[in-house]
């Protein structure tokens, strides 16, 4: 991927996505081009969703939850989290503190 524009990395739809894509192992594995698009400012939201479809449960739910950061279109579940590990769990929270602000 290239640079991500510092805007980006501050704007609020961006800020949580961008931190499970760039810190998830398999949502880093495709956080490239061919899926999001930072000059643009798009995300490929199906082909990504097409690609994860042999993904494990909780591996599905990380993409799901960094797609509803950026986009509440996309749905997600928050039981989903039951199957989360630690690292995983830890990295969701964050992520959903990056976007909807400290409690």
């Amino acid at each position: 991927m290239s640079t991500i524009p510092a805007d980006l990395i501050q704007d609020r739809y961006w800020r949580g996505t961008l931190h499970l894509f760039l810190n998830q192992p398999r949502l880093k594995s495709v956080c490239t081009t061919k899926f999001i698009d930072v000059d643009g400012r798009t995300i490929k939201a199906e082909a990504l969703k097409r690609q994860a479809q042999p993904w494990s449960h909780s591996e599905k739910c990380m993409l799901h939850l960094a797609l509803h950061l950026f986009n509440e279109r996309h749905k997600v579940n928050l039981s989903d989290m039951d199957f989360l590990d630690p690292n995983n769990k830890r990295l969701a929270f964050q992520a959903m503190q990056m976007r909807f602000g400290e409690v």
